[in-house]
């Protein structure tokens, strides 16, 4: 007797987690690709710069570390707003998915500014208006974490990290305008105008190519940290 087979039809939640599992390996990929890129052009492709020596090639990491740091302080505030409005567990998760991240890339902003203050300053550290600030961003982070860790439970707790996220989006524009703002030693945000055209390009790369790993780790964070929360909303309605 012969065998009929059955095709299976592929339900809705299949095609989305396949179409979301290959949307994490191509940014996977593509962000892979692009670190090597970048790693190449700035230790062998990018000429040294006079002034600074070898310790400006720091440049090439701090500047996109930064703007993802800032980046990431707006994400968490807007996705804290919409979590307050609307109250849809998928706005907290994307903003305590994206906080996480911001406290990583916040502290290699003050590591790699610290690295290249160093040779340029003579110091590890001093308070300028610029470091200052993005301190306070770290702590905001920092903050926002330890209210979700140790803070009131369920539906309470995300709200007094939402508003502490909304307060914090405040030190985003502040960061942005302190060489406008304030006496500071820390270099204008504008991108010399000198600039040799191989490191504007390779800094252009790195830019892209952080961007583009933020965007993977998000995914990726915001994934896990989404089932984490059913499985928490599954065990209380179960207990």
């Amino acid at each position: 007797m012969a065998q009929t087979s059955i095709s299976q039809p592929v339900t809705g939640s299949s095609a989305t987690y396949s179409t979301r599992s290959y949307l994490r390996d191509g940014l996977l990929i593509v962000s892979a690709a692009l670190m090597a890129v970048t790693l190449y052009m700035v230790f062998m492709w990018v000429p040294t710069e006079q002034n600074l020596g070898v310790s400006q090639r720091i440049f090439y990491f701090h500047v996109p570390l930064g703007w993802i740091g800032m980046l990431s302080i707006v994400v968490v505030a807007v996705a804290s707003l919409m979590h307050l409005i609307t109250g849809k567990e998928k706005w907290d998760s994307l903003a305590y998915a994206t906080a996480e991240l911001g406290v990583i890339f916040a502290t290699l902003i003050l590591v790699t500014g610290a690295i290249w203050a160093r040779p340029v300053w003579g110091v590890w550290w001093t308070w300028d208006a610029k470091l200052t600030t993005t301190l306070v961003l770290w702590f905001i982070y920092v903050g926002y974490l330890m209210i979700r860790a140790y803070g009131p439970s369920g539906t309470q707790g995300k709200r007094y990290a939402s508003v502490i996220a909304l307060i914090g989006a405040i030190d985003s524009p502040i960061i942005y305008k302190a060489t406008d703002w304030w006496r500071t030693a820390h270099p204008e945000r504008n991108v010399p105008s000198d600039l040799a055209s191989e490191m504007l390009l390779t800094l252009l790369v790195a830019m892209v190519t952080f961007t583009v790993l933020y965007v993977y780790l998000l995914v990726e964070r915001y994934s896990l940290r989404k089932s984490e929360s059913d499985l928490d909303e599954l065990h209380q309605r179960t207990a």
